[in-house]
């Protein structure tokens, strides 16, 4: 079966590239499938790394016709759903792009909002009526679309959750150190929260030892853009004004999955400061769960869902206090980091990559098989 992939795609930097990536690594391990990649880029490389057949140029006159036609060549197309990525006002563009494709279409949907704008709602509304079938990987992502897009059938909405490697053979065993590790990784920028974490940890100076504070992660090139580093720099200057400037540690070298992963199992707690309440999916989350860290996170929906049964602890957003006093518990009580780590690990299984590229890759082949173009 050939499969095609419509999203961006390492080198460049986001999350939903390096999600794209990962799909696809596993499936051209799988032995069975001829996978190709349409990377939406700004300006095209002289030489894409492979998978990447095409590279479909944002702003390019007849581009996403070129895009169309190439994802015809396949048997199903994947779709990374995600407004910022495409060109055209709320990425719009993708919708030229459906409009023209002749074969199967599964597509991921990243964001699903709340409380949309008219011409947000008319996007999806878009990619809903062109698409074969839905994913989302949460089921609060799932009951917003069905309660809020008319369009999209209950039988073509499966949720998937985002994926993780497994972290290493050390799953799950408490780190070491003498002092406690709280980490929060990823691209950073506005949104991230992590001014409030900051504040947050200006309330344990009383401990003993006294927590490291990692803040692992290069500035998002989005933001970096726009205004440099910028945002770094009013953080270091808030770790400094509350005193706290040695239990703060900003890490923005670039760092490959397995140095990440052995970062990540070094933690004693991750912390999830965002200030985004719409939030639907976090890849961070989903790598702190599978390497059995206990996590502190604010309340957006994914992490209501995967934290509900014990593998962390929620706090309201733009809350230092709340923040504070959770990592305290996660800190001081081992019992309860114990139980939080105990959770995570039982959660692992379902939310590794191997796990949910095949459930993918079974819905795409089905449509195919049954030869489903769209969902309305």
């Amino acid at each position: 079966m050939r499969i095609a992939l419509l999203s961006t795609y390492p080198p460049t930097q986001c999350g939903l590239a390096t999600f794209t990536r990962s799909q696809v690594d596993q499936m051209r391990a799988r032995g069975d499938l001829d996978v190709g990649v349409v990377s939406i880029v700004d300006s095209p490389a002289p030489h894409p790394p492979a998978p990447v057949v095409h590279q479909l140029e944002r702003a390019r006159t007849g581009a996403t016709r070129a895009a169309a036609a190439l994802l015809n060549t396949y048997d199903a197309v994947i779709v990374q759903h995600e407004y910022g990525i495409f060109g055209g006002r709320d990425g719009a563009d993708v919708l030229d792009i459906l409009h023209g494709v002749r074969v199967p279409v599964v597509t991921i949907l990243h964001t699903v909002l709340a409380d949309p704008s008219p011409h947000q709602y008319h996007v999806l509304d878009g990619v809903v009526r062109h698409s074969s079938a839905l994913v989302t990987m949460t089921a609060t992502a799932r009951d917003r679309l069905l309660a809020r897009w008319p369009a999209a059938d209950p039988r073509s909405v499966h949720v998937i959750p985002h994926g993780s490697l497994p972290n290493g053979p050390q799953l799950g065993d408490p780190p070491r150190g003498d002092r406690p590790v709280v980490l929060t990784w990823g691209l950073i920028g506005p949104g991230k929260g992590i001014e409030w974490a900051i504040e947050a940890l200006s309330g344990l100076r009383d401990l003993d030892p006294l927590p490291r504070y990692r803040v692992v992660g290069q500035t998002h090139p989005r933001v970096r853009e726009r205004e440099g580093e910028a945002y770094r720099d009013r953080l270091r200057i808030r770790a400094r004004a509350l005193r706290i400037a040695r239990m703060v540690e900003f890490d923005d070298t670039y760092h490959d999955d397995a140095s990440l992963r052995r970062i990540v199992r070094g933690a004693d707690v991750v912390l999830l400061p965002y200030d985004s309440r719409e939030q639907v999916t976090s890849g961070v989350l989903t790598e702190a769960v599978v390497a059995g860290r206990p996590v502190v996170s604010t309340a957006f929906p994914h992490a209501c869902e995967l934290l509900a049964d014990g593998a962390g602890l929620l706090v309201p957003q733009c809350d230092p206090l709340a923040m504070g006093a959770a990592l305290r518990r996660v800190l001081t009580e081992p019992d309860l980091a114990a139980r939080m780590a105990r959770r995570a690990r039982e959660l692992a299984p379902s939310q590794l990559w191997s796990t949910v590229t095949a459930r993918l890759v079974d819905v795409a082949r089905e449509l195919h098989q049954v030869g489903r173009v769209s969902v309305a």
